[in-house]
């Protein structure tokens, strides 16, 4: 059986193998999205594929939705090339449960894929025509949170952003230029409303797009590039909406044990790809089945009926603030970065085997969540924060059947340190005066620096997930040895005290000297990362 549009015309020989088909006409949906695009996406991975396009699956099965989603890759064109062009745009969705077993769903919801690629003409040209399209609602975004980036630690211009700057619209290569210059497309065709809504794990998401879009509209304006009109279109929300939202499904990456299986189950070419740029992914995805997306609804243009979607919530801007705040700097988002960088530092390579086999790792992840956390989260309304908590111990964290590993939760920690970790220390600093009560935070950003190192805790090297501050921070911390504590004196103070990365200084927040003397524990020599540790979730 072949995951192609010839390929499940065959019916009978895929619902036995298990694996259900879409009760919709994918040549016809698709073909509608082409000819008027409705709702399109930047960042086309593994989250994307199975929340997103998923959602979108389900509400065409329903009805209350009549074509495709518009696919656009702005960064890593093989993904485009290898996984999205041989398989005809389908997907296959592998829901893993906690008990072993698996649903399986042939995806058709993704009706084209675009690279938006400026030097590429062909693609360039159709990326302006669907942006043109007076009938499009909604783009929406999958691109991390340093997809949105314009600026370094420092303050100063990415060398690709300052490229995007100098060589305007037509020659952009950033994905927050790219989408600019589509807006002036958009712009000039008609002056057309439009939602661009972030699903991005990061606070206030749409704040931050908009930000970087207004950025990158008023650089093009003093080059010259744009008009007054267009930053006047950009800026109005009412035509230029940017949505806030909450997103949660935690996506690993695809399992190999997974490909294996369905090659046995009839179903070729299931092997994961390593593209150049490092994108690990494969023609299904494999993810957990518990979704949650909060959306403010604010669609200028109109949108689907997302609130038939599974897991989906509409709801003004306040209560998208709190799901997320919930979500991202106290319930979930600090449990992955507190221990998953420890958790590669001390061997373990499945997140849910580490906690449910070394007791002081669950100790300090419920610390995290239960203990610091819920004091000082706020009530969404919409979604219970202890509840939220409690299904994430019982049911999601446990589940090995994910295969999420810890490598993966230690991708781009940098980028992230501020939304959850900071967040947290600043409302204790408001709440109490100081964050020194805390014990499982600064214990988690000791451990995020400790495998900075690159050096475990049996004192064996290993490579360090991708982060863009990889080489900075490693540079500043290049003459601590473990196991000689002495080498380490003063090298941690210009990070601790960078209110760009945790957006408040934790010296000045009472926690630095804490999380500097946990560190000076935790390169002490072979397992002293373990029994600092156990020392510290068990005071």
């Amino acid at each position: 059986m072949k995951l192609t549009m010839a390929g499940i015309k065959d019916r009978e020989a895929w619902e036995k193998a298990g694996i259900q088909l879409p009760g919709y006409d994918v040549e016809e949906v698709s073909e509608k999205a082409r000819k008027a695009p409705r709702w399109v996406h930047f960042g086309i991975g593994n989250i994307f594929r199975v929340f997103i396009g998923g959602i979108a699956d389900g509400l065409l099965e329903e009805g209350a939705l009549d074509r495709g989603l518009t696919c656009v890759e702005t960064f890593d064109y093989d993904v485009a090339d290898k996984i999205y062009a041989p398989y005809d745009n389908l997907g296959l969705s592998v829901i893993l449960h906690g008990d072993g077993t698996r649903d399986y769903k042939v995806l058709g919801a993704l009706a084209e894929t675009v690279k938006a690629q400026s030097s590429n003409e062909k693609q360039w040209n159709r990326l302006k025509e669907i942006f043109a399209a007076p009938s499009l609602q909604l783009v929406s975004f999958t691109i991390t949170e340093k997809g949105y980036a314009l600026q370094k630690a420092d303050g100063t211009w990415f060398p690709f952003v300052e490229a995007d700057i100098k060589n305007g619209p037509t020659k952009a290569t950033g994905a927050m230029a790219v989408l600019t210059a589509m807006l002036y497309e958009r712009y000039q065709a008609g002056k057309y409303p439009l939602a661009l809504v972030s699903m991005d794990n990061c606070s206030q998401n749409g704040a931050r797009l908009r930000q970087s879009v207004l950025t990158m509209a008023e650089e093009w304006k003093k080059a010259g590039y744009v008009d007054d009109g267009f930053l006047a279109y950009v800026s109005d929300e009412k035509i230029i909406a940017f949505p806030w939202t909450m997103i949660d499904k935690i996506t690993p990456r695809p399992s190999e044990q997974i490909a294996a299986d369905l090659e046995a189950l009839g179903v070729e070419d299931m092997q994961p790809v390593i593209t150049a740029k490092k994108t690990y992914i494969a023609p299904f995805v494999n993810a957990e089945k518990p979704q949650y997306l909060v959306i403010e609804d604010s669609f200028p243009n109109g949108r689907p009926a997302l609130e038939k979607g599974f897991g989906v919530y509409m709801a003004d801007r306040k209560t998208v603030n709190l799901a997320e705040r919930m979500k991202v700097t106290v319930c979930l988002n600090p449990v992955h970065s507190a221990t998953g960088p420890l958790g590669v530092a001390l061997g373990y390579e499945l997140f849910a085997h580490m906690l449910n086999t070394d007791a002081d790792m669950m100790k300090m992840a419920r610390m995290v969540a239960y203990d610091e956390g819920l004091p000082v989260v706020q009530d969404p309304g919409i979604l219970s924060p202890q509840a939220f908590v409690d299904e994430l111990f019982n049911d999601r964290f446990p589940n090995e059947y994910l295969g999420d590993t810890n490598l993966r939760l230690a991708v781009d920690v940098s980028q992230m340190v501020g939304i959850r970790f900071g967040e947290t220390i600043k409302a204790y600093v408001e709440k109490y005066g100081d964050a020194s009560r805390l014990t499982a935070l600064p214990l988690g950003i000791a451990g995020w620096l400790r495998y900075m190192l690159a050096v475990d805790d049996a004192g064996k090297k290993y490579e360090l997930a991708p982060d863009p501050m990889n080489e900075e921070i490693q540079e500043q911390l290049k003459d601590i040895v473990v196991g000689q504590p002495e080498t380490f004196t003063d090298q941690l103070r210009p990070i601790l005290s960078n209110e760009r990365l945790f957006f408040i200084d934790l010296y000045k927040a009472g926690v630095g000297e804490k999380v500097e003397n946990m560190f000076r524990e935790m390169i002490a020599g072979p397992g002293a990362i373990k029994a600092t540790i156990h020392k510290y979730v068990n005071a």
